[in-house]
């Protein structure tokens, strides 16, 4: 009697697992006796066909095309589609069908400077011209310069300095270069030959606000360093009053905007996106966010006193008018402290209306490009030490479009 008590026992553990089992798995039994309907799956698509297509979709519009880079700061696309691409410790990278490496002599990697700012000359399938943004020591002083380069046939040359003695420090170098169109009235695209560089107030914001200096500016000179005739203070300064820009970008109109970083430590946040103007004075450290001074310029917007962007890099996205889109196209730019990619659509002339995507995904986004394909490219910046890295990082990842529309 015991005996056959110990079997009913074991019979009826055995089953209780078995229900078990088949209570958490019901979903799969489901899926294995019954097949999915029209209401739950596209007409001929299979459970296992779905997910496949789900894959397949998401690796065509976001992936990873570089890692394990060592903080990269900006990407510039070569005439063959390779990239180059800047690490602030002080390398050039070569980026496509094979990878290359070239350290450029003299790059002080302190805190925020290094090699940063990255351009091609509008012609450089003529003269290979390539300009890089860096900071230098001269008898321990920090400073930050533009130098053009020759770049052929896999190789540098031709070193030139173009523009020197900007103020530099562990904080606030700027660094962003671009070359732009003439003036708001300029035909998109057409460039007027013309760098435009931002440059950070070297953690005094005093230099912002003297026209003398090259700190906290944006700055415009010709492509051999020389001013233009119609620069406003006869110097390189084109505005003033910056604490630290790190993204220049064009709309369609030929108007020029620019991110800023706002105040720093405690009380942080105010950051800013700035239409800039010709002469105009964007009020660092006289006011900030929404504050108003005559003969300044208050922010398009600003990220408010209790968020904080960090934003870098920006890169402009026309609306697709074919598809029936209104406004003036999309800003699109890179949040260090605030881990995301934000958008800035244009619905007016001077107004905008933001989205943020992406936010946390990344972690630190620095530099946002729009690639001859299309295709938006952005780099991660979490080895900076001010990040907390992922697996790989950092990283440049292509992302389409079309997923925020």
């Amino acid at each position: 009697m015991t005996r056959l008590l110990k079997i009913l026992l074991i019979i009826f553990t055995i089953l209780a697992v078995l229900t078990a089992v088949a209570f958490f798995n019901r979903e799969k039994i489901f899926q294995t006796f019954f097949k999915p309907t029209a209401t739950f799956l596209p007409k001929g698509v299979s459970v296992d066909d779905q997910k496949v297509k789900n894959e397949n979709s998401e690796k065509k519009n976001i992936e990873v095309v570089a890692e394990n880079l060592d903080i990269p700061w900006e990407i510039a696309f070569l005439p063959d589609g390779d990239m180059l691409v800047t690490e602030r410790s002080g390398t050039l990278l070569k980026i496509g069908k094979d990878k290359k490496s070239y350290p450029i002599e003299g790059v002080k990697h302190r805190g925020e400077g290094g090699l940063l700012g990255l351009a091609l000359h509008p012609k450089f399938s003529d003269n290979h011209w390539i300009y890089l943004y860096l900071t230098v020591e001269e008898n321990k002083v920090l400073k930050n310069r533009v130098e053009r380069y020759v770049f052929s046939n896999d190789s540098l040359s031709e070193r030139t300095v173009i523009l020197e003695n900007i103020p530099g420090a562990t904080n606030h170098d700027g660094g962003r270069i671009a070359f732009g169109p003439a003036s708001a009235e300029a035909t998109a695209g057409k460039p007027d030959f013309y760098l435009y560089i931002t440059t950070g107030d070297a953690s005094n914001g005093n230099l912002a606000q003297d026209a003398k200096s090259l700190a906290g500016k944006i700055l415009r000179v010709k492509d051999d360093g020389s001013i233009p005739a119609d620069n406003p203070f006869g110097n390189a300064v084109y505005s003033y009053g910056h604490r630290n820009s790190q993204g220049l970008v064009w709309d369609e109109k030929g108007n020029l905007w620019a991110t800023e970083h706002g105040r720093s430590g405690a009380s942080s946040g105010l950051d800013e996106l700035n239409f800039i103007e010709i002469g105009k004075n964007y009020g660092w450290p006289t006011i900030e966010g929404d504050e108003r001074k005559n003969s300044m310029v208050t922010p398009i917007v600003n990220s408010g006193p209790d968020e904080t962007w960090a934003p870098a890099g920006a890169a402009f996205l026309p609306a697709r008018r074919s598809l029936g889109e209104g406004g003036a196209g999309s800003i699109f730019f890179g949040g260090l402290r605030g881990e995301a990619l934000y958008e800035a659509r244009i619905t007016d002339e001077k107004k905008v209306s933001l989205k943020i995507h992406f936010h946390e995904e990344f972690g630190r986004i620095r530099a946002v490009v729009l690639g001859p394909d299309g295709f938006l490219y952005i780099s991660t910046s979490n080895t900076d030490g001010r990040g907390n890295p992922n697996l790989n990082d950092d990283k440049i990842i292509k992302i389409n479009p079309s997923i925020f529309r």
